[in-house]
């Protein structure tokens, strides 16, 4: 996953809504989002390591994660960072106790920045630098720095996000069709940062700048899957588009009763 921006807290009736971009190499085998058997959660899958990079559950249980983009950190990992997501929605602790707890692996896992949350409570922390912090109500956007870094990248979204999206999904008579059309056009922009705006994360400059679009794309990696996730407090509402392969611009939609 390599961008993400949530309003927590913000829009009546829609306490949560967070719209993201898997960005992945084009051959990692995956399957697409869909209740996974003997589980409550539901997800897209990665088939290499196990785990995903976002999901949710019907007790209103929700995580996404991203990569910490280090050039120069070349260590094997033990621990997949999509397990981190399996872990905690499967289970029944607070998301501030289960950000707490992985400060004791986290040395496990390759850089990451995990956002995880209830119906309650939304956390932060990543293994490079953010140790686990609650999230006031408000608009974040983070993508493969730490979620306050200044990138241009996370900057252009946010504006996006919160002057032309956001406002949008308050009116009442708007199509859900034009909601769709209008999520899909923040996440499949193109628009690349300047050189001199560049992050420096330790890869080539012509590497940098292929990665600081909201979408991307390569010959062999890119923007896999773009997600729009809406939790009412009645349901959660979630629209996978696919954006590459065979399948790419089909679109699931799932719809989850909240339990309890």
């Amino acid at each position: 996953m390599c961008i993400v921006a949530l309003a927590w807290q913000v829009l009546d009736q829609t306490p949560l809504c967070l719209i993201s971009n898997r960005d992945e190499f084009y051959q990692r085998p995956t399957t697409r989002l869909h209740q996974w058997p003997n589980s409550p959660i539901m997800a897209g899958q990665d088939l290499q390591s196990g785990g995903t990079w976002m999901g949710v559950t019907a007790s209103g249980r929700w995580a996404v994660v991203t990569n910490f983009r280090d050039g120069q950190d070349k260590k094997q990992y033990p621990t997949s960072r999509g397990h981190l997501i399996q872990a905690f929605l499967e289970s029944k602790q607070t998301p501030i106790r289960f950000a707490q707890q992985q400060t004791q692996q986290q040395r496990d896992y390759a850089g990451f920045n995990l956002i995880i949350g209830d119906r309650q409570q939304a956390v932060y922390m990543s293994n490079r630098g953010e140790a686990p912090q609650i999230l006031a109500n408000g608009v974040y956007v983070i993508s493969n720095g730490l979620l306050h870094d200044p990138w241009q990248k996370t900057l252009h979204l946010r504006k996006r996000f919160t002057q032309e999206f956001l406002p949008m999904l308050q009116l009442p008579q708007l199509a859900e069709s034009e909601r769709q059309a209008a999520v899909w056009d923040l996440l499949e922009d193109e628009r690349k940062v300047p050189v001199e705006l560049l992050p420096s994360t330790g890869v080539a400059t012509d590497m940098e700048q292929l990665l600081s679009s909201t979408f991307i794309q390569s010959a062999d990696y890119g923007t896999r899957c773009s997600n729009f996730l809406r939790m009412t407090p009645q349901q959660l509402i979630w629209l996978e588009k696919t954006q590459q392969g065979e399948d790419c611009g089909q679109i699931i939609q799932q719809q989850i009763q909240l339990s309890g």
